[in-house]
């Protein structure tokens, strides 16, 4: 899966924060995340956080899309804790990208066992999950609130096989760390 032109898929750090968060109020305005949250999620050892950002020559770069997971180390089990894409970035693919990303990476951590949690009233979230061989497994009543939308629980095998080695941006993964 390949991203349109001028965009580009990388590990999300620290810095990003501000940008995501103006992301996260704008795709879910009466349930985000807090700043205090996110930078929790993006300093945490147990979390693999990327963004996807524009790249055009001459302009600073924006966030227009991310994502998380999280799990413990040795733990076969891994949950997507966010996915966002900017409103005008929908439709492309983009979502695609970043869920691809946290699964190769939940196999590269030896996951077998991914879930999420996906608002009742997300058709289009729910199809995408689906398409990737997630099964809703249960409904946690008025789990979003203000809004009291249910949220399906949903859950995917990861096909265990040969430990996958870095992808496309698990190289700088390992870098970041050295």
């Amino acid at each position: 899966m390949t991203l349109p032109d001028g965009l580009r898929l990388r590990r999300a750090h620290p810095q990003d924060r501000d940008e995501i968060m103006w992301l996260e109020h704008a795709s879910f305005p009466t349930d985000a995340w807090s700043a205090s949250q996110m930078s929790g999620e993006l300093y945490s050892p147990h979390g693999y956080y990327v963004v996807i950002e524009t790249t055009a020559e001459g302009a600073g770069t924006t966030v227009v899309g991310y994502a998380g997971l999280s799990s413990l180390p040795g733990n076969p089990v891994a949950d997507v804790q966010t996915i966002a894409v900017a409103a005008d970035q929908r439709g492309k693919g983009l979502g695609r990208v970043l869920f691809t990303e946290l699964l190769d990476e939940a196999r590269r951590r030896g996951v077998h066992e991914v879930f999420l949690e996906v608002r009742a009233d997300n058709p289009v979230a729910q199809a995408m999950y689906t398409a990737f061989g997630f099964e809703q497994i249960a409904v946690r009543p008025r789990y979003y609130q203000p809004d009291g939308v249910d949220a399906w629980v949903m859950r995917a095998e990861l096909p265990t096989g040969p430990h996958a080695g870095p992808g496309p941006i698990g190289q700088e993964a390992l870098d970041d760390r050295g």
